[in-house]
């Protein structure tokens, strides 16, 4: 608990109608700020109660009467058909089966077809658009001649008739009002439509100290069937496939040389996945859609500023093109960045931008329901105990790195009756400020040595993968970020050009995690020796390589693992099914492993079976007689293997484990707790330690000090801040 009462760095969303709640709630969670949020407005009583006031505005949608009277304005997609069998004589195939009509319109103006390509998938080539035909009416294409038995698609621009937030909380939160159509600035008539509205907004909300973008202009990609069975046929937080538009792409190719074509974006139906390495063609795009949303997006910050108010972004919903991460993020000239969280690695993906205000959304949201539709303010909800789980998630990230500010989104009104939510909210704002308190004397303590997370993307998707965590669990990368999150270790995220370029001679431990070909593991960048020569000397001296899953996998060599020297460990992906394996025993490090970690073989290796290469690294776990867990002492250094890695408590401290024993550190060294159920961080500034309990059950522990060891009683999920 926090023993000092501090108030302020709190967001709370008013409602109009619910004047008396806002007002006292405000006191109660000690808010220094009140917001509108969508589907809410706030009343003159409220503008005029004496606090800061953010007003949302998203730049793209709620402007239906403009969007109407400009439909050839509207922002647009490619789309590809589900493949087609040619049977006998012509095929026709309807563009629109499988996707969900309210979300898109065919694009079939003379400017768009220029785009639309037919493709033979079964030899993979274009169909010359000679030999197919359009029918307006019926929105078919037919390939007059098609090859008997074999499959097309065809690839078109669709317009998007329906803005994808507006269409979720359509479907979620039972609104029913008009469908928000969302409008491209990319076109000059939009850009002056927009600007004259920005001008007439700031103008007519006097009241307003901050003005909330949501967020740019274009949204991750979100595609939509029209089978309820497979509702949501593709869905990539990191993608850049809702910027497209026919201006767009031509004035690409007049700025870099070259056309784009439907194929660069629809990738044989696979489209580009952020979880998979990209192209030239890929990283020129996104650089085009950056250069327009930060030139365009200056315009509109600037006039907010010209008000007096400030302007904050919102890192969810219309991001793409935002890239906080590219170096190029305060050319926006944003005041603050608001981050909705579910999880630690999201705060400090938001707390490592550079900007002056760091804000996170919490969960829950004050919704009905939550994002995977069970309940939460609604019978069958308990928003009290998912309010405390998403707070352990975060609160461990937030003893690492400062965030600024914290607040809620939603209906106020829904908390009127969970009073035990209200409190534990209030809860929740004391220990924030307090943490912040800590901050500002000082860092918080970090063990000595310092990790690097390699990857395809390195610094661009720092903290992050492609969404949420429910959204990319299947990863074990994501697992192994949000453990991260939380440790006293200084972390930093790296692409194998800064491996080439240098990186390495700032960092102790390298851990590489993906499955083969994936952007985590690298793909096809560790076909380059240079980038394994660097590595494999950065261990051979010292360093540590810690490799999850398929690490630095590709085929064509005569390993798998490129890095299979260091680790000691190769997988078997059939072309050794009839060799020899090495025998081992399991063998153990006290104190590495704590009581409750595990590590599980991936899948049933139909794919591959991992194998010890000359029977040396030791294997601290196996699964079903497969080397799962092993150490490999290579030179000076070590290579480690996990054939996977979930977050758990307990794994999350076996992996703080191997970072220490990585680092040639004492297991149960300073400021480490020595209950895997707790954690604790010290801020040498102000003398403060502070002890969590990540558990639903009462914990004791002990911190070894620089003045002794330091013993504490913890209740379910509670936190305790101790001078020494």
């Amino acid at each position: 608990m926090c023993e000092v009462k501090r108030k302020g760095n709190f967001t709370l969303p008013g409602e109009a109608g619910y004047e008396k709640l806002t007002l006292e709630l405000a006191e109660k969670w000690g808010a220094d700020v009140i917001r509108d949020s969508d589907g809410t407005v706030l009343s003159d009583e409220i503008l005029d109660a004496g606090y800061g006031i953010y007003s949302t505005i998203c730049m793209i949608r709620d402007h239906n009467e403009w969007a109407r009277e400009n439909q050839d304005k509207l922002q647009q997609c490619f789309l590809m058909t589900s493949p087609a069998v040619a049977v006998e004589g012509k095929l026709t195939v309807c563009l629109m089966e499988g996707f969900f009509e309210e979300q898109f319109r065919i694009n079939d103006s003379e400017n768009a077809m220029h785009y639309w390509q037919v493709y033979d998938r079964t030899t993979d080539t274009l169909v010359p658009r000679e030999k197919w035909s359009y029918d307006k009416a019926a929105g078919s294409v037919t390939v007059n001649e098609p090859a008997a038995f074999h499959s097309y698609t065809v690839s078109f621009m669709a317009y998007r008739i329906w803005e994808e937030i507006s269409m979720y909380n359509h479907t979620t939160n039972n609104w029913d009002k008009e469908h928000l159509m969302q409008i491209d600035p990319m076109y000059p008539e939009t850009q002056e439509f927009l600007t004259g509205w920005m001008k007439e907004w700031c103008e007519t909300h006097p009241a307003t100290t901050v003005v909330r973008f949501t967020s740019m202009f274009y949204n991750f990609v979100w595609i939509w069937g029209s089978d309820v069975r497979n509702r949501n046929l593709y869905t990539d937080w990191g993608s850049y496939d809702f910027t497209v538009s026919e201006r767009a792409l031509n004035a690409f190719a007049d700025k870099y040389g070259y056309e784009l074509t439907a194929e660069d974006f629809v990738n044989q139906g696979k489209l580009h996945v952020t979880h998979m390495p990209g192209n030239q063609h890929k990283a020129d795009w996104m650089e085009f859609i950056n250069d327009f949303v930060i030139s365009f997006g200056r315009k509109l910050i600037d006039m907010v500023h010209e008000y007096g108010k400030k302007a904050y972004v919102f890192y969810d919903d219309s991001w793409v093109g935002i890239e906080p991460y590219n170096g190029r993020f305060q050319e926006f000239g944003f005041d603050g960045l608001i981050k909705c969280v579910f999880s630690g690695y999201e705060a400090r993906l938001c707390a490592g931008v550079k900007v002056d205000t760091h804000e996170l959304r919490l969960h829950p949201y004050l919704f009905p329901v939550g994002l995977g539709g069970a309940p939460t303010f609604m019978e069958g909800g308990d928003p009290t105990l998912e309010a405390k789980k998403y707070w352990n998630s975060v609160r461990r990230a937030l003893l690492r790195e400062p965030i600024q500010r914290i607040g809620l989104g939603g209906y106020l009104h829904l908390v009127q009756d969970y009073p035990d939510f209200c409190d534990y909210i209030e809860q929740v704002g004391d220990e924030f400020r307090t943490f912040g308190s800590f901050h500002e004397e000082g860092k918080s303590y970090s063990i000595r040595t310092k990790v690097a997370v390699l990857h395809y993307w390195g610094k661009l998707r720092s903290w992050t993968l492609s969404g949420h965590f429910h959204e990319t669990y299947m990863n074990d990368l994501i697992h192994i970020n949000e453990a991260l999150s939380g440790l006293p270790v200084d972390v930093s995220f790296i692409s194998f050009e800064d491996v080439l370029n240098g990186a390495l001679e700032d960092v102790d431990v390298v851990i590489n995690a993906g499955f083969a070909g994936s952007a985590w593991s690298g793909g096809d960048v560790w076909k380059n020796p240079a980038v394994v020569e660097k590595l494999t000397r950065f261990v051979y001296e010292g360093g540590a390589f810690i490799g999850v899953n398929e690490p630095s996998a590709v085929e064509g060599y005569d390993t798998f693992f490129r890095m299979a020297p260091v680790l000691g460990v190769d997988e078997d992906t059939g072309a050794r099914i009839c060799h020899g394996k090495w025998q081992f025993a399991v063998e153990n490090i006290e104190g590495l492993m704590p009581e409750g970690s595990f590590v599980k073989k991936k899948g049933d290796y139909r794919k591959g079976i991992p194998y010890l290469t000359d029977g040396k690294a030791k294997v601290l776990a196996e699964d079903g007689g497969v080397p799962v867990f092993t150490i490999n002492e290579f030179g000076k250094g070590l290579g480690i293997y996990l054939a996977s890695f979930e977050k758990t408590i307990e794994n999350t401290r076996l992996l703080l484990n191997l970072i220490l024993l990585a680092g040639r550190e004492d297991l149960n060294g300073l400021y480490l707790t020595d209950n895997a159920n707790t954690e604790c961080a010290y801020y040498p500034g102000s003398g403060r330690l502070v002890v969590i309990n990540n558990s639903d059950q009462s914990q004791t522990t002990a911190v070894r000090t620089q003045k002794g060891s330091v013993e504490t009683q913890l209740e379910p999920y509670a936190t305790k801040m101790l001078n020494i």
